[in-house]
């Protein structure tokens, strides 16, 4: 047995970074990832939200109840919206616009005055529980601050000068699961569906199947729509999978349609699959699939509001955030289960899930053809 030989340990180690080199997706995926990981969590992620958009309902509007407003948009943990009555309050904070409604009874101002505490109505979008505890923390802090320079008194008095009432709506008991169960049906089909078609599609041009595809009449569309179909019925029965534990295991509630959930969750897998076509056509191998498959799934779970508040991240991962059909997937999702809103609310989240899937099965189809001659 040969001993072992430093200049051909030296050769086997140059031969591997010249493959790794000329391997240009690996290469960028091992520079990538780290600076990617480094910039989202350094500039992007958040637990401790601010600038949250806030509806004031001011049924009394004193100098007393304009103090608290402003203090409350000093603090910066409150972007005041505007002031509304309550119906439109509601209808902000079912259709997401807004994260707190924060209303000022009758007779607010009068009660300050007497020495009574009036109570502070806080109603709180808790859809995702991580998003509201700094600023409700805040509130309750706020009042003798805002209110102790005009009433001196306060200081000694031995109740709180207001009485915070906490509503938090859609999730009363602030329940993680509510916000992380409904989440893992987006999360669990962006990777299983691009994956899935992905690797299937590369895994054939490896094989050499290709050409029977080229030796019959079938169009690109028609390849396309026929290797998505079942993964189609395979997401479907992961969906169901999901929302039976979600219902018998972690009893999360179920307030609007079950059809119009699955209409839903079919416009997000077409959109998942329309994007593992597009990378299968691209790619050359199947671990080229799996890296932009990781590529795309990362920034998609962290930027989509599934394991940090979307709206604790800064103005541009939003926007990259906003992109991505995982963000608008989970606003639906959680509308539909936790507030039970109907068709007539979701439109302003379904148009960017469908011009997402137009773009991506334009370039797909694009670059299918191509591979097809």
């Amino acid at each position: 047995m040969p001993g072992f030989s430093f200049s051909r340990w030296i050769g086997i180690l140059l031969k591997e970074f010249i493959q790794l080199k000329r391997d240009r997706l690996t290469f960028g995926m091992i520079v990538g990832i780290p600076i990617i990981q480094l910039l989202l969590f350094g500039f992007a992620i958040n637990s401790d939200p601010k600038q949250l958009p806030t509806a004031v309902v001011m049924v009394d509007p004193g100098p007393f109840a304009r103090a608290y407003v402003a203090a409350m948009a000093n603090s910066d943990y409150f972007r005041i919206v505007g002031q509304v009555d309550e119906q439109q309050a509601n209808d902000l904070l079912e259709r997401s616009e807004v994260q707190f409604v924060v209303t000022f009874p009758a007779g607010f101002h009068r009660d300050l005055m007497r020495g009574k505490s009036p109570t502070l109505l806080v109603e709180a979008d808790a859809t995702d529980p991580m998003a509201t505890g700094g600023a409700i923390s805040v509130l309750k802090n706020l009042g003798l601050e805002v209110f102790a320079p005009d009433l001196p008194g306060l200081r000694r008095a031995p109740t709180p000068p207001i009485e915070l009432r906490i509503h938090r709506r859609y999730n009363p008991e602030g329940l993680t699961a509510y916000n992380v169960v409904p989440g893992l049906l987006g999360v669990i089909l962006t990777m299983t569906m691009v994956l899935m078609t992905g690797l299937a599609m590369t895994r054939e041009r490896e094989r050499g199947t290709f050409e029977n595809l080229l030796a019959t009449p079938a169009t690109p569309i028609e390849v396309m729509t026929g290797k998505i179909m079942p993964y189609i019925v395979i997401g479907l029965i992961q969906v169901t999978l999901v929302l039976l534990a979600a219902r018998w295991l972690f009893d999360v509630p179920m307030h609007g349609s079950l059809l119009l959930l699955y209409a839903v969750v079919l416009l997000f897998i077409c959109a998942n699959l329309t994007l593992g076509i597009t990378f299968s056509s691209i790619a050359q191998n199947q671990l080229q699939a799996m890296q932009m498959t990781f590529f795309f799934f990362l920034p998609s779970m962290l930027l989509s509001g599934f394991m940090f508040p979307f709206r604790g991240m800064p103005e541009w991962a939003q926007l990259v955030g906003n992109v991505l059909p995982l963000t608008h997937f989970l606003l639906l999702v959680r509308g539909i289960l936790l507030k039970g809103n109907g068709a007539d609310m979701i439109w302003d989240q379904v148009w960017p899930i469908v011009a997402f899937t137009v773009v991506v099965l334009a370039v797909g189809l694009k670059t299918f053809r191509r591979t097809l001659d």
